[in-house]
């Protein structure tokens, strides 16, 4: 089942069809669309999870997605206000 995925790249806020068949995660799915290549932050980002607490393999994950030009990136629930209406 397909949701959708809002995110904010380089202040542009942009929404797109986000399902867990094709992504990972709702950030990989958001750097696809902006047509970045995160194949070696995955496989830190892999590495960390081993070694690592969840916390600090989101901290890791914001940082890094940060550094890249996005802003907020999140799932919207079906009846939820997106945050482009709150602007």
């Amino acid at each position: 089942m397909s949701r959708q995925l809002q995110y904010i790249y380089k202040g542009e806020t942009k929404v797109m069809t986000f399902s867990y068949r094709q992504h990972r995660s709702p950030h990989e799915a958001a750097a696809e669309a902006e047509g970045i290549d995160i194949t070696d932050f995955l496989k830190m980002e892999r590495q960390l999870e081993v070694i690592a607490d969840g916390k600090a393999v989101k901290n890791h994950r914001e940082s890094y997605f940060n550094k890249l030009g996005f802003g907020k990136i999140i799932l919207l629930k079906k009846d939820a206000e997106s945050i482009k209406d709150k602007r």
